[in-house]
């Protein structure tokens, strides 16, 4: 009596993790809030660089469409093309960035998502620790942030420490969400940031 052929055990196939190249403008909080973060999900790929002319929206998402296009043919990035590229921004105010509507238009035009705040970055990390609805100039809401004192900002070093802010996530999306829903202009309204919806899929791609 013959015997069959031994059983063979099939390995499960991993799927490929997602790969996110983001562009932030060149001061040290997003930089540093997003290291922080990309730390956390250990072996997501995510690409973290500094680009364009500080403070000027359309230059940011034009280095981003460029390093999109050559991501796979260049040997820093794999040969790889990214599945999600994003521009973190900030709006401004008083006066909104006089380029941001031509930037929202060039990176939609090219596949490429924002994650925009009003008036700046710090009014989403400031939602980690607290409510805020009250309309500030980017200065009032940096110094703000400082004046709270709970994650090592300054407005001099834009120094930012991610482990004090690790555990708020939850709070400053529903804060977040809560700020979308009461705007009628969209970002034009302030205060207003969606960064969570970034942060919520980096998180999620992670536990795919």
């Amino acid at each position: 009596m013959k015997r069959g052929k031994p059983l063979k055990r099939t390995k499960g196939v991993r799927p490929e993790q997602r790969r996110f190249l983001i562009y932030c403008e060149g001061e040290r909080t997003e930089d540093l809030y997003f290291k922080g973060l990309r730390a956390d999900l250990r072996t997501l790929p995510v690409a973290i660089c500094l680009g364009g002319e500080h403070g000027e929206p359309l230059s940011l998402v034009r280095a981003a469409i460029e390093h999109k296009e050559r991501a796979s043919h260049s040997p820093q990035d794999r040969r790889m093309a990214y599945d999600e590229v994003w521009c973190v921004i900030d709006v401004e105010a008083p006066a909104p960035h006089d380029g941001l509507d031509s930037a929202l238009d060039l990176a939609r035009r090219n596949g490429v998502e924002i994650a925009l705040t009003n008036p700046c970055f710090e009014l989403w990390i400031m939602l980690h620790f607290k409510d805020v609805r009250r309309y500030s100039t980017s200065h009032e809401a940096q110094r703000e942030l400082e004046k709270l004192g709970v994650c090592g900002y300054s407005t001099t070093r834009k120094h930012l420490s991610y482990d004090a802010l690790r555990d708020g996530f939850g709070q400053a999306r529903d804060r977040a969400e809560a700020l979308r829903q009461r705007a009628s202009k969209g970002h034009r309204h302030n205060p207003w940031t969606d960064v969570d919806r970034l942060v919520a899929l980096l998180k999620a791609a992670r536990h795919a």
